[in-house]
């Protein structure tokens, strides 16, 4: 306990001087995606109460492109003093990373875990003019036309991707792949009746499920989502223990003081407390879900392993 005791006490300090050193400097936190998707909606879900958190102001910048790749480079580019923050999607962190899709960029040396933001069952949907009502009915159409049914993603290694995949592989079905480059461009097709199959975290899809333009078959979860009461589980309709969670996080670059990143971590848990957040979180169908640093490395590291593995079995590769 004394020991304990002691290093709170060294550690006090640290976290003054890391306050210290941003109070006042504008902070950016990076979406290496276009806005409209989930990771932008995390992103400026936190930004102001993390900013004055921090004694600052905090400014969501969009930086897509090259699946993700543009965004994640421009945070390694900038100065690693904790100013250049990223706001990271767990399919970017892992299994993108686990298939080789991030070029030279490894999330496990390239970056340091500050916390999670949220971490929430995916929403399984199709177009109203389908059939399938639930995911075994568009299963059984799927059987009954092998490849004749497709489903979009955000491009390879994302978790539309890598989701749909595993649901393919665990299921027996064979649908075609349809990569679009951001959720914006992919939910406009599905609307328009040329997809017929979408998985993706609630936010960009609870809207549209409510006012009937996109049909929800389930989460993917063993439970409801609380914030969706009446759309059923997977578990429900036959497919339980299905580890397709979507989470966001914040990150930052290698090479931040560990004060610093403590400060980083401390705050943004705080921030995640707020009732309020929470409530419009809910709202749109994210739930939030703090974390420490260390459980977030550990996260992206298990999870890393598991897609690979994925990977391996389902013949995906970066290309």
């Amino acid at each position: 306990m004394i020991r304990r005791a002691l290093l709170a006490g060294l550690a006090l300090p640290a976290l003054g001087r890391a306050q210290t050193s941003l109070a006042g400097r504008p902070i950016t936190l990076v979406v290496p995606s276009p806005a409209g998707g989930g990771t932008d909606f995390s992103a400026r879900l936190v930004a102001e109460a993390y900013g004055q958190a921090l004694g600052t102001t905090m400014v969501v910048e969009n930086r897509p492109g090259g699946n993700d790749v543009v965004g994640l480079s421009s945070v390694l580019r900038a100065p690693a003093d904790g100013t250049t923050l990223l706001c990271g999607y767990c399919a970017t962190m892992t299994a993108r990373a686990a298939i080789g899709g991030l070029g030279d960029i490894q999330p496990m040396r390239d970056f340091q875990a500050v916390g999670q933001i949220s971490d929430t069952p995916q929403l399984f949907v199709t177009h109203p003019s389908r059939s399938a009502t639930t995911l075994p009915e568009l299963i059984a159409l799927a059987r009954a036309r092998p490849g004749a049914l497709n489903y979009a993603s955000a491009g390879n290694g994302s978790m539309h991707h890598m989701g749909t995949e595993y649901l393919k592989h665990r299921a027996g079905i064979d649908m075609l792949h349809v990569p679009y480059r951001g959720t914006g461009e992919t939910i406009s097709d599905l609307i328009a009746g040329r997809i017929d199959f979408y998985m993706n975290s609630p936010p960009p899809l609870t809207p549209l499920v409510r006012e009937g333009r996109l049909r929800a078959l389930c989460v993917s979860s063993d439970a409801r989502h609380p914030g969706l009461p009446d759309i059923p589980s997977a578990a429900e309709q036959g497919f339980a223990g299905m580890p397709l969670n979507v989470w966001f996080s914040v990150f930052a670059p290698r090479g931040v003081p560990a004060a610093t990143v403590a400060l980083l971590s401390e705050k943004l848990n705080l921030v995640l407390a707020d009732a309020r957040l929470r409530g419009r979180a809910a709202q749109a169908g994210a739930l939030v879900s703090p974390s420490s640093a260390a459980q977030l490395a550990e996260r992206v590291a298990r999870e890393t392993d598991f897609w690979r593995e994925t990977a391996r079995v389902a013949g995906i590769t970066a290309g």
